[in-house]
């Protein structure tokens, strides 16, 4: 598949029309975060199966004048935008947020406050248990807890990437890479906007931040990535046993 996508870019248009029309669906209800982030993992799926980056890239450059209509030509996207390019400015408004988590970050120094002595969660920073999680754990662990949670991620996403790789069939490997980078990359884009290295946007940090909704579909994605890396090693003991068997016999 690899080689036959690299040599034949139309082979690129039936997925990216998939995708086209779902991410275009969930746009329709407003949210701006989601479609970046699936698009994100769509993007990760198509190199894996070999496309090359210039396939990817002309209809990124298509595509960003909408971009960037959708991030500056709505009122309060906008004002969001400015306030992550230059938070301190509008710190009483909407800056206000982002400010406040680089206080709690900042304030955790390198081995924090203790766990649950955190004084930002306090009702100073908003959805500090949910978006800003990330903001709140750095204050009471400190950065050498934050870099845990961000070694975490990327053990898992290495995981991932290897059970994918040594997969029998195209459709578990596909499907263990799309599930990983989901995750991942969700937790990546949080923390980053934790950070102020993203605009901040409604993405929760799996496994950490506060909502019932969240924990379940992402142990519901670590069950199927489990389930589909067992059904392989089943096989595999399954096929070594009967060549042990056949062995003994003769």
């Amino acid at each position: 598949m690899a080689g036959r996508l690299a040599k034949n870019w139309k082979l690129l248009i039936n997925p990216m029309l998939v995708a086209g029309i779902t991410l275009g669906l969930i746009l329709l209800e407003k949210d701006l975060g989601t479609p970046i982030l699936m698009g994100g993992v769509f993007a990760l799926m198509l190199l894996m199966a070999g496309a090359r980056f210039l396939h990817l890239c002309v209809p990124g450059v298509i595509l960003s004048p909408g971009l960037y209509y959708l991030l500056f030509g709505v009122g309060y996207r906008r004002d969001r935008m400015l306030s992550f390019l230059n938070p301190f400015a509008t710190e009483g408004t909407t800056g206000y947020q982002l400010v406040q988590s680089f206080l709690a970050v900042g304030s955790g120094g390198w081995f924090g406050k203790g766990l649950g002595n955190s004084e930002l969660k306090l009702e100073y920073l908003p959805a500090a248990h949910t978006d800003f999680i990330f903001s709140i754990m750095c204050e009471e662990v400190g950065l050498f807890g934050g870099s845990i949670i961000l070694g975490f991620f990327c053990w898992l996403l290495i995981q991932g990437v290897s059970l994918a790789r040594i997969a029998k069939t195209n459709f578990r490997s596909f499907t263990i890479f799309g599930l990983t980078c989901t995750i991942c990359l969700q937790a990546f884009f949080n923390m980053a906007m934790a950070i102020g290295l993203l605009p901040t946007k409604g993405i929760a940090l799996p496994f950490f931040s506060y909502g019932g909704s969240s924990v379940i579909m992402t142990l519901v994605m670590i069950g199927i990535i489990l389930n589909l890396a067992a059904v392989d090693n089943t096989q595999n003991n399954v096929r070594e046993d009967i060549t042990h068997f056949k062995n003994r016999k003769k």
